[in-house]
């Protein structure tokens, strides 16, 4: 491993991704990034709760939307790695998830994903679709996922 990604989430489960992903970075000296991805649906109800705020004048943009993902994954870095000597960088995407993740590990030419997902059934995976497996079936690399 010489780049890997890690997707944070606002979920407990992200500090012990981001944890584990760091210990093993840092034993071979490898440089991590932590991606935060806001979804356009999130970007869109928070820009209208925004709106609606009598005498506010200040907008919610998309520079703004992932400022504020670089700055969460950021925090969730300086929080876990604090004590450990990890290289890391936060970075902030809007979009797809999938998408976002993917096109990330592309331009960083990350070999190692590192991402949480959910247990489902076969079943609620077809019927709901799963982003964590989509990009385990995408990605050209090795991932590790820690399900919750």
């Amino acid at each position: 491993m010489q780049r890997a990604l890690v997707v944070v989430e606002g979920t407990e489960s992200t500090k012990k991704l981001v944890r584990e992903a760091g210990e093993l970075a840092a034993g071979v000296g490898a440089k991590v990034y932590l991606v935060h991805v806001t979804t356009k649906e999130t970007f869109s109800e928070y820009a209208t709760s925004l709106a609606n705020i009598p005498d506010r004048d200040t907008g919610y943009s998309i520079d703004r939307a992932r400022e504020g993902a670089r700055r969460f994954a950021e925090d969730i870095g300086r929080d876990v790695f604090e004590g450990l000597a990890v290289e890391y960088e936060a970075i902030g995407e809007l979009g797809d998830k999938k998408e976002q993740v993917l096109e990330v590990a592309r331009e960083k030419d990350c070999d190692h994903l590192f991402i949480s997902g959910r247990k489902r059934s076969p079943t609620g995976k077809a019927v709901f679709g799963d982003v964590t497996q989509s990009i385990l079936l995408t990605f050209d690399g090795k991932v590790t996922v820690i399900t919750v």
